[in-house]
């Protein structure tokens, strides 16, 4: 907003709210207008913003306790609404806060970071939350996003050593199939051999390298 002796220019992303003497209010929108000596003017941001909560910690329904933070996206709809509060966002801000509290109650810690990622039920609950709050203060709340769920740092490592036992188990368990399947064709072949020598004795001269002396004795089938 930019005043001069005449007149009131209200930036883009932004309104002016004006009130006279009278106590008559209004919205100005962009643009230039007449400028009331008497009256009074207060710019607000009608830009999407951001807010932020930080980090929260909110215990689980097995009482666990785990941490995460939650971003909202807003945009002011109902200036004159916004400024009767002193800190309207705080109030959406309380809204994201408590709704995270009652969607994690329900939940125990090892379903938490997965409801957060992939439940939007869960998502959607903190957003009806915020949305309500932001009509009672002349905000939209356009988006609510459940971010950076941290489980306690034991839980963390008593779930790496699952992950780790499981994959040292499968890959146990495919090392003993491939074992099995060697030694079942290493059975077959030997069953071959038994049963036809003479396979036998053309393996065992396919067998022999190159370059070596081979001595054959021919059987005149005298005793």
């Amino acid at each position: 907003m930019r005043l001069s002796m005449f007149h009131v220019t209200v930036d883009p992303f932004e309104v002016v709210v004006a009130s006279d003497d009278g106590g008559r209010v209004q919205v100005l929108p962009r643009g230039r207008h007449r400028r009331d000596r008497r009256g009074s003017y207060v710019p607000v941001s009608t830009a999407r913003r951001l807010i932020q909560l930080a980090p929260q910690e909110i215990p689980t329904a097995d009482g666990a306790q785990v941490k995460a933070t939650a971003v909202a996206e807003v945009t002011v709809v109902d200036p004159v609404l916004a400024l009767s509060f002193e800190q309207p966002e705080q109030v959406i801000y309380l809204a994201v806060q408590l709704a995270m509290r009652d969607a994690f109650a329900d939940l125990e810690v090892a379903e938490v970071a997965k409801a957060a990622r992939h439940d939007p039920a869960l998502t959607q609950r903190v957003l009806d939350a915020a949305v309500a709050a932001g009509a009672r203060v002349g905000y939209e709340v356009a988006s609510v996003a459940v971010k950076d769920v941290l489980i306690p740092a034991e839980l963390r490592a008593a779930t790496m050593a699952l992950i780790t036992a499981k994959a040292q188990g499968q890959a146990q368990l495919e090392a003993a199939r491939a074992e099995t399947a060697a030694l079942r064709t290493l059975a077959n072949g030997a069953k071959i051999l038994e049963d036809h020598p003479a396979l036998a004795k053309l393996r065992m001269v396919q067998a022999i390298p190159m370059g070596s002396s081979l001595s054959l004795r021919v059987d005149d089938g005298a005793d």
